[in-house]
């Protein structure tokens, strides 16, 4: 959380040109979040979902102040990456189930 933000809160102009789109460096981001959770499950494991997700709001509304901008679209890509980060978790729990 701390990685993403730094790298979401840090003025544009001195960001490092990354490949690839805002997007999808969003949606990576989130996904790695919410990966180890998902794998853990730990007991408050749905209110640290709505946690991450309300992180990700409260990121959006602070970037216009650190000379940043703050999207809705970014909020859906954070939510998509932790979704896809979770689904990802499950069907690895899954599979190595089904190996044991």
């Amino acid at each position: 959380m701390v990685s993403i933000a730094t790298l979401s809160l840090w003025p544009a102009a001195y960001l490092p040109d990354v490949p690839g789109s805002d997007k999808t460096h969003h949606f990576i981001a989130y996904a790695a979040l919410m990966f180890p959770t998902a794998l853990k499950q730990p007991k408050f494991y749905l209110s640290i979902t709505i946690g991450f997700i309300a992180f990700s709001g409260a990121i959006e509304l602070i970037q216009p102040y650190v000379n940043r901008y703050g999207e809705w679209l970014d909020m859906a890509a954070n939510t998509t990456g932790l979704l896809c980060g979770w689904l990802i978790a499950k069907t690895a729990l899954v599979v190595s189930q089904k190996s044991s």
